[in-house]
């Protein structure tokens, strides 16, 4: 559990990021070289793989090289971890919100 935890955390930290929000928006069109997903941002190319990286650390991106070009893709793992976690908080408050609702028709 605290191993999910904290992917759960980097996921979230690297989320909370607008430009590597803006990248894994990009890269959900599909697989891109680094150089043509840096291209419309306005910062450095070593910025873009600065960003890559804690995307890379989360499980949202995967990044390969084939001789000089690297290719980035989304990978689905990193948003299913965060979908689990949202999905266990909705079940918690559906239950708490159903057993507060019996409680009022009881009293009421």
């Amino acid at each position: 559990m605290a191993h999910r935890k904290l992917h759960v955390d980097r996921v979230f930290h690297a989320l909370g990021d607008p430009t590597r929000r803006a990248l894994v928006e990009r890269l959900s069109r599909g697989p891109i070289t680094v150089s043509r997903l840096a291209k419309p941002l306005a910062i450095t190319l070593a910025a873009v793989l600065q960003h890559l990286q804690v995307l890379e650390k989360s499980g949202l991106v995967r990044t390969e090289k084939l001789g000089r070009v690297r290719t980035c893709r989304i990978e689905t793992g990193g948003l299913s971890v965060v979908e689990q976690w949202i999905e266990d908080r909705r079940v918690t408050w559906e239950t708490r919100l159903d057993r507060l609702g019996k409680l009022l028709e009881e009293e009421g």
